[in-house]
């Protein structure tokens, strides 16, 4: 997979994990190994720009998705479509907001991987306007983050969804 991850943000984060949280949800989705992801950490006022223009929304939010070629997640019995999956823009300034404000309380860098694969499954069609769309992608968000974080051997359980 070809996955970039590029901070803009002026923030310390961890580009790696972000990375690792990427390649991982896209591969746990039977993405095509060959298929492209951008991630990109902005600044507040770079998310709020983004914010405005496309949701017409004050403020800025902590993860927004931008899909291209509106690949979906690969069948069990089908060779996966191959493309460019679309850019996710990441705000840790809200990540870290949104970790400290937690009921349980995490990082900031915690935060942008749960925020990671959010912004990877709205890249392939998932949404959370409707009960039932939230409840399949927040439960398909904790069974990857969970998967990942056993993989790395974190203990503990995932971080619980702050977003939207």
């Amino acid at each position: 997979m070809a996955i970039d991850v590029n901070n803009e943000s002026g923030w310390d984060i961890d580009e790696r994990a972000v990375l690792d949280a990427a390649r991982y949800a896209l591969q746990r989705m039977r993405i095509h190994p060959l298929s492209e992801l951008s991630v990109i950490a902005v600044d507040a006022d770079a998310m709020e720009q983004l914010h405005v223009q496309w949701m017409d929304l004050p403020g800025p939010t902590d993860v927004m998705s931008f899909p291209m070629d509106e690949l979906r997640p690969g069948k069990e019995d089908e060779e996966p479509a191959q493309g460019l999956l679309g850019d996710i823009v990441l705000c840790p300034e809200v990540a870290k907001r949104q970790g400290e404000e937690a009921p349980t309380g995490h990082s900031m860098d915690e935060e942008l991987q749960l925020l990671t694969v959010h912004g990877v499954l709205h890249l392939l069609g998932y949404d959370h306007e409707e009960p039932d769309e939230k409840a399949e992608m927040f439960g398909l968000q904790k069974a990857i983050l969970d998967g990942w974080r056993a993989e790395r051997g974190v203990e503990g359980p995932s971080p619980a969804p702050t977003t939207h």
